[in-house]
């Protein structure tokens, strides 16, 4: 006859206590999650009462174009900029009494255009790509400005914002010394380089724009200087630093 082995009675009793007395979980805790959108964008010719207004002192040719995104604080943001630097061109004006040019080279033109550039996550930035020429002058001006938004603030990151505090100048020495060569090619000095306000995430760090002249000469276009991403760690702020692929050890 097969001798039947009984499980200890206060053992089961034990962990059964055991169990009994464990603190049970909330399920109605939820951990906050911020949702970052995809940003979607097409161009789109702003609406304007008049493509060419004349006031007294000559006629201006408008060329205005934005983006149309899939967030509207965005979109706002781009036709605000323009409305501030272009007032004319949104104000409904009666024409002045002013007799244009024969020749149409003699007319003012002035136009912007945004672009997507592209979204490392958190991470979205846009071009504003600028032109204006004054009648008679030698040259028309360009100027390229790149504008980066923290997409789960909604807010835009703005050089300063960049920053870890106290680290400008830091940073200025660092930016030197990591485009040494080509800065004293063009004779500027430490102490001449300043941090530019005007920034997009290149390939292999952040890159930091010049306007016409600055640096260079007109026929060398703007210029630009490149903090290399192992570099930008100690003055960026962690938000605002791209997701990047992990290097070996």
């Amino acid at each position: 006859m097969k001798t039947v082995k009984l499980l200890p009675l206060i053992s089961i009793m034990t962990v059964v206590a055991l169990v009994g007395c464990q603190p049970k979980q909330d399920q109605t805790t939820k951990v906050e999650k911020t949702d970052i959108p995809l940003i979607l964008a097409k161009v789109v010719t702003v609406k304007i009462p008049k493509q060419k207004v004349c006031l007294e002192d000559g006629c201006t040719n408008y060329d205005l174009q934005t983006v149309e995104t899939n967030q509207k604080w965005i979109d706002d943001y781009f036709v605000n900029r323009m409305k501030k630097a272009e007032p004319n061109a949104f104000a409904d004006l009666p024409d002045q009494q002013v007799k244009e040019p024969a020749n149409q080279a003699l007319q003012s033109e002035s136009s912007t255009y945004v672009r997507f550039v592209g979204q490392n996550y958190n991470l979205a930035t846009f071009a504003i790509q600028t032109y204006s020429y004054s009648a008679g002058a030698a040259h028309g001006m360009s100027h390229q400005e790149f504008v980066n938004f923290d997409l789960a603030n909604k807010k835009h990151i703005t050089v300063s914002e960049l920053l870890k505090p106290d680290m400008s100048q830091k940073l200025r020495d660092e930016l030197y010394a990591a485009n040494q060569n080509w800065l004293e090619e063009h004779n500027v000095k430490k102490d001449q380089l300043e941090v530019s306000d005007n920034y997009y995430y290149g390939v292999n760090g952040i890159v930091f724009v010049y306007p016409l002249y600055e640096l260079a000469s007109y026929a060398e276009g703007m210029s630009e200087l490149t903090l290399p991403y192992y570099a930008a760690k100690q003055f960026i702020k962690a938000e605002y630093l791209p997701s990047l692929p992990k290097e070996p050890n």
